[in-house]
C-alpha cells in the first residue's frame, strides 16, 4: 500500500488530528488496511457523512485513486451517495483483507468491499 508521509509523521511525532489536519477516520483505516496487508484504504468502520469531504479531498492530496470499503454499516448507502456528491464512483465489488486473524484458519478473513474510485 502506498505510503502517507504526513500520516507516517504524525504516528512517529505523537497523533494530533485536530492540529495535524489529518482526518481521524481516515488515518485509522490507513492503519488498519496497512496491519492486514491490503494493497488499498479500506474502511472497515463507520464512515460520518462529514468525513467525506475530507476523506476525499486527502486521497486526492496523496495521490490515492481508489479506496474500498467493506463496512456494513446502516447507512451505507447514503454515505456511497455522498461520494458520488465529492466526484466519486462505485467501481464494483473486491474482496480485502481484516486486520484480525481468523482463529480456525490462523489467516487473515477475506471479505467483500466496495471499489470506490476517487
Amino acid at each position: 500500500m502506498k505510503e502517507i508521509k504526513a500520516f507516517e509523521e504524525a504516528k512517529a511525532t505523537g497523533v494530533n488530528f485536530k492540529e495535524s489536519g489529518i482526518n481521524s477516520t481516515m488515518y485509522w483505516a490507513y492503519e488498519r488496511s496497512k496491519e492486514a496487508g491490503n494493497d488499498t484504504i479500506d474502511f472497515s468502520e463507520v464512515i460520518w457523512d462529514c468525513d467525506i469531504e475530507h476523506i476525499v479531498k486527502a486521497c486526492r492530496a496523496y495521490g490515492i485513486d481508489h479506496i474500498t470499503i467493506s463496512s456494513t454499516f446502516s447507512g451505507l448507502i447514503a454515505t456511497l451517495s455522498e461520494f458520488e456528491k465529492h466526484g466519486c464512483r462505485m467501481d464494483g465489488l473486491t474482496k480485502v483483507k481484516t486486520s484480525y486473524t481468523d482463529w480456525q484458519t490462523g489467516e487473515k478473513q477475506i471479505l467483500p468491499a466496495i471499489l470506490v474510485r476517487i
